[in-house]
């Protein structure tokens, strides 16, 4: 079962949720999907995403950032304005709430407290530095995670600064899209404190899955091997897929999936099994 729910944040910020397998709240594990950049939650395996786990005897929460840029329409990019204004920092505050509006039963009560996260690409770093700080979260897997968030050159810095906004284009949809000089300025104020991925993966203390695309041309593979190299290697695991690409294949409209990324789902579907039951 699948229902669309709002959730308001402290910042009066409104987040579209779809929770999945809510038949399974009271007593089983819940898992909450983290899109990236340019991401939301009914992109191609979204809704997939969170009917597999549910299927699986999860409480599954698929999302969508306030500011990620898709409002109503829920497939299009209709609020430019709010995405142009997105942060990182922003992002790991309303994922934070997330996970706190679960532990006090705004999506019902439950007798079962484990949290997991699963992230993907932009999202993969959000769940890592988000799970940091949060010790309600048990367990975290990334698919295609990016290791770092300042990806821009020196040039491109400069350029913001003096236009006050950095565009970015949508291949897909053909859109020009903006990023106001504030995403800057949080990289640059947070970047050594609670940005720093590789701290937070250093310091994470509890298991975690990566998983990445061996022909990923979006984010390269070596990402999640360094990610990996941070990470305490009692507690992770690092598995490449051969000739898989950044979404594993699969496309927005979303076609089927495939065996690329059944593993994928799989893969992760066993690693939080052997943590939760």
């Amino acid at each position: 079962m699948r229902k669309e729910i709002i959730f308001v944040t402290t910042r009066k910020n409104e987040i579209r949720i779809s929770a999945f397998g809510l038949e399974n709240i009271q007593t089983s594990p819940c898992l909450i999907f983290v899109h990236g950049f340019k991401g939301f939650k009914d992109w191609g395996f979204g809704p997939y995403i969170g009917e597999y786990f549910a299927d699986n005897g999860f409480f599954a929460i698929t999302f969508n950032f306030s500011h990620n840029g898709v409002g109503k329409s829920l497939t299009e990019f209709d609020e430019l304005e709010k995405f142009s204004e997105n942060t990182f920092s922003l992002e790991i505050s309303e994922l934070s709430e997330m996970i706190d509006a679960y532990k006090n039963g705004f999506f019902g009560t439950t007798s079962n407290s484990n949290i997991g996260l699963v992230g993907h690409s932009r999202g993969g770093a959000i769940a890592l530095l988000t799970a940091a700080g949060k010790m309600e979260v048990d367990a975290v897997a990334v698919w295609s995670s990016v290791s770092k968030l300042d990806r821009y050159s020196e040039r491109q810095k400069d350029n913001w600064r003096k236009k006050g906004a950095f565009e970015v284009m949508n291949m897909r949809t053909k859109q020009t899209m903006r990023l106001n000089k504030t995403l800057l300025d949080d990289i640059e104020k947070n970047s050594e404190t609670t940005l720093n991925i590789q701290h937070a993966v250093s310091k994470l203390n509890r298991p975690l899955l990566l998983i990445h695309g061996e022909q990923d041309l979006a984010v390269p593979v070596d990402e999640g091997a360094q990610l990996y190299e941070w990470s305490d290697k009692s507690l992770s695991r690092f598995t490449t897929i051969p000739a898989a690409g950044h979404t594993f294949d699969v496309k927005h409209p979303f076609e089927g999936s495939n065996k690329k990324f059944d593993t994928v789902l799989n893969s992760t579907k066993e690693f939080f099994n052997k943590i939760f039951i």
